[in-house]
């Protein structure tokens, strides 16, 4: 395969470009949370506004997922990204700029859009460039890079409030949009896993993935595990670490900073340790099932607060930090020119989920608050995503034939 023959200096090409892009997509996912006590004050929002006009971004991002696919498998990541980055770009210049929630969602949802293919693009280069046995300790690679973003949207947005405001924090991330998409388009190209099909076979290609048994056994997970953590570090952390667990706002900073700090220590240790574990008989399927496992345990004990916030909500991080090994798994069951689409199919249901969830949760969280406290609602709801998160996570467990309808 050609991927196997490149450079000893492409990790140095490649991964910097793809790796800052993404940096920045997930501090622009999770900054909203240290901003919502600014933004509820000054646009006077509820809950559920709130979480509707920061699922937006979630929105976007996931109902691109497909269309964006195709265009990964079609041109190449190098180029669509870099096109996509200048569209986040002017929404965050929007963001600055906008005085109405209408104005905001519209933001938010184009900031959504435009980093879309932060993460699938590198999946993408990596697949083509490098032998399937690295592609672990890559993507866990480009995870150190989002859980670093993570980290600079807890503690270090919370500092720059009272210098830059909540307007100029998007005002600086615009700017960086803008440099990074011109570094990616300094790597390079490569014609593996790239193919000019004809749009209906590109169309069949997709059906295909969508019926393949192996694809299910993932999707229900990646919607409600991984997108239900991704909806609550995204937003509704802070609110409970507030509401909830009665800690004042600089030490809810300082517990989200703990999060995307033990976060980045899981990308670590995947990133360095699951190529050594895979030889020693610990596959990256186990890695994902006690991950999992260990998150959702970790949540019930988050609702029955059975120790210190600053001791579960690290470990909820370090649990999550696995997730992502799941798109090395599936993609690795596919043709190599597929992908884009198979990693974008997937995504597209971890986002759907993380839209329906962040905006359905300030939802309930008012609709419970009308006949109890809201630490109470807020209790009662994080209960309710627990169930159905353990319902995925044993369908997940299920054995499955591994039955491949993909050409």
């Amino acid at each position: 395969m050609a991927a196997m023959n490149h450079p000893p200096h492409l990790w140095f090409r490649l991964v910097p470009a793809y790796a800052l892009g993404y940096f920045l997509s997930y501090g622009l996912r999770s900054v909203n949370a240290v901003i919502a006590p600014e933004l509820m004050h000054e646009l006077d929002m509820t809950a559920t506004g709130l979480g509707l006009l920061t699922s937006a971004y979630l929105l976007a991002f996931g109902l691109f997922q497909l269309p964006l696919g195709l265009l990964l498998d079609r041109f190449g990541p190098r180029r669509v990204e870099a096109a996509l980055l200048l569209v986040a770009a002017s929404g965050c210049t929007l963001f600055g700029l906008g005085t109405t929630i209408g104005v905001l969602a519209l933001a938010r949802a184009l900031i959504g859009l435009g980093v879309s293919a932060c993460l699938m693009a590198s999946f993408k280069a990596f697949s083509q460039w490098f032998p399937v046995e690295r592609l672990p300790s890559l993507t866990a690679t480009i995870m150190v890079a989002g859980g670093l973003g993570a980290l600079s949207a807890s503690v270090p947005v919370e500092a720059a409030l009272p210098l830059l405001g909540w307007r100029g924090v998007f005002f600086l991330c615009a700017g960086l949009l803008v440099l990074t998409a011109g570094f990616l388009l300094t790597v390079p190209d490569h014609a593996a896993g790239t193919r000019r099909e004809p749009f209906v076979q590109q169309l069949r290609s997709l059906r295909a993935i969508f019926c393949d048994r192996t694809f299910w056994r993932f999707a229900p997970q990646g919607c409600l595990v991984s997108g239900g953590f991704m909806a609550i570090q995204g937003l509704w952390a802070m609110p409970w670490l507030m509401e909830v667990s009665g800690v004042t706002r600089t030490d809810a900073a300082g517990v989200l900073f703990l999060l995307a700090l033990a976060m980045l220590a899981g990308f670590l240790f995947v990133a360095t340790c699951s190529g050594r574990l895979a030889r020693r008989g610990i596959a990256p399927m186990t890695l994902l099932s006690v991950g999992m496992g260990l998150a959702l345990l970790t949540e019930l004990a988050i609702i029955l607060d059975l120790a210190r916030p600053a001791w579960l909500w690290p470990l909820l991080g370090v649990s999550f930090s696995l997730s992502n090994i799941a798109y090395s798994q599936l993609s690795a069951a596919f043709p190599v020119a597929l992908a884009g689409r198979v990693n974008t199919a997937l995504n597209l249901l971890v986002f759907v989920g993380a839209f329906g969830l962040q905006w359905g949760i300030g939802a309930a969280v008012d609709g419970f608050a009308g006949g109890m406290s809201r630490a109470a609602a807020f209790r009662l709801t994080f209960a309710a995503l627990l169930l159905v998160q353990g319902l995925a996570f044993a369908w997940f467990l299920l054995p499955v034939k591994r039955v491949h309808a993909a050409p």
